[in-house]
C-alpha cells in the first residue's frame, strides 16, 4: 500500500481468501502510513482491502505501533478511549464487543466555565463529535479480573467529555463505497483524534451514572440528546472491560489516566466555523468551536 501523495497505483487486494497474520514489517509499514496520513491530512485506503486476512489482533498491533511512533516523536500517553459501545454499532461492525484506543497529550483540549474554546479545524481530516463521560483514575486498574465496584473505587472523579473522532483510513472506499471494516477502525487508534474536557468533576458515588445526560447543540440547533445508560447500561462497565482487555498485552490503566467510557450519542459531523454547546445539566456546559 502506498501513500496517496506519491500518486502511485491504488492497492490491489490479494486474490487469496485469507492472508497470513501480518508480519512485524507490515505492521510498522501500516503504522507509518497512519503517521503520514495524520501529518498530510490525506486519507489512506482500507488496510483490510490490501490484507483481507488481517485479524482484530493485527489491528491492535498496528494501533500500538503507531502510538509508539508518536511517543518516539515526543507524545505522552494520558489514557484510553472505548468505542463501539452500543449494540447497534457492534452489529454494524460485525463484532460482539467494544474497541479501544490510546489518548495522547496533544489530543487534549480544556473548556473553561465561561467563554468558548477554539479548536483548530486543520488538525483534523474529517472530524466528528461524540458526547461522553470521562473517568479520571486515582488508583491503577490491572486486569484480568477487574469489576465495576473496583472501577468506582479507583475513580477520582467523573466529568463531561467530548471525543473528536477522525478517519486517517477513509471511512468509505473511494472505489466501491464499501464501509471500512472494524480492523481498519481499530488500526486507526479506534478513530480517536481529540478529547475536550470541562464542566463539573464529581465522585462516582455522587451521581447516578446511567442517568447522566446531555443535549448537543450545533450552531444553535439541537442535533443529539442521550443518556449514559446507552453505554452498556452503565459507563463504568466499559472501564472494567478495558482494564481486563489490556491485561493480555501486559498493560493496565494507571493513576491519573483519563478513560473515555464511550459515546451515548451518534457522531455529529464538524466543519470549520461550527459552534458546539453540550449541556450536561448539573455537570455543566462545554462550549467550543472549530476555527
Amino acid at each position: 500500500m502506498k501513500f496517496l501523495t506519491q500518486k502511485t497505483a491504488p492497492c490491489i487486494p490479494s486474490s487469496r481468501k485469507t492472508d497470513p497474520v501480518l508480519s512485524n514489517d507490515q505492521i510498522q509499514m501500516l503504522a507509518s502510513e497512519l503517521q503520514q496520513s495524520q501529518a498530510s491530512r490525506v486519507q489512506v485506503e482500507h488496510f483490510s482491502k490490501c490484507f483481507p486476512g488481517m485479524t482484530i489482533e493485527d489491528g491492535y498491533r498496528i494501533s500500538r505501533a503507531w502510538v509508539q511512533q508518536q511517543i518516539a516523536d515526543g507524545a505522552r500517553v494520558i489514557g484510553h478511549k472505548i468505542g463501539l459501545t452500543s449494540r447497534a454499532m457492534q452489529i454494524s461492525s460485525q463484532i460482539t464487543e467494544p474497541d479501544y484506543g490510546t489518548l495522547l497529550d496533544y489530543m487534549r483540549y480544556d473548556c473553561t466555565a465561561s467563554g468558548v474554546l477554539d479548536i483548530p479545524a486543520d488538525r483534523f481530516i474529517a472530524p466528528r463529535v461524540e458526547v461522553e463521560l470521562a473517568f479520571v483514575l486515582k488508583a491503577p486498574l490491572r486486569g484480568p479480573h477487574v469489576n465495576v465496584e473496583q472501577v468506582l473505587a479507583a475513580t477520582d472523579y467523573v466529568t463531561p467529555a467530548i471525543e473528536i473522532i477522525d478517519a486517517r483510513i477513509e471511512q468509505f472506499d473511494r472505489h466501491t463505497k464499501a464501509m471500512r471494516k472494524v480492523f481498519d477502525t481499530i488500526s486507526d487508534n479506534a478513530a480517536n483524534a481529540g478529547i475536550v474536557l470541562g464542566g463539573k468533576r464529581v465522585a462516582p458515588a455522587q451521581v447516578d451514572l446511567p442517568w447522566c445526560g446531555a443535549i448537543l447543540r450545533q450552531n444553535g440547533v439541537v442535533e443529539e440528546t442521550g443518556l449514559a445508560a446507552g453505554v452498556q447500561g452503565n459507563p463504568a462497565i466499559g472501564i472494567a472491560w478495558l482494564a481486563n482487555k489490556l491485561a493480555p498485552w501486559g498493560e493496565s490503566l494507571q493513576t491519573g489516566h483519563i478513560v473515555l467510557a464511550g459515546s451515548f450519542t451518534r457522531p455529529v459531523i464538524a466543519q470549520k466555523g461550527d459552534l458546539f454547546e453540550v449541556d450536561y445539566g448539573a455537570l455543566g456546559v462545554l462550549r467550543f468551536r472549530f476555527v
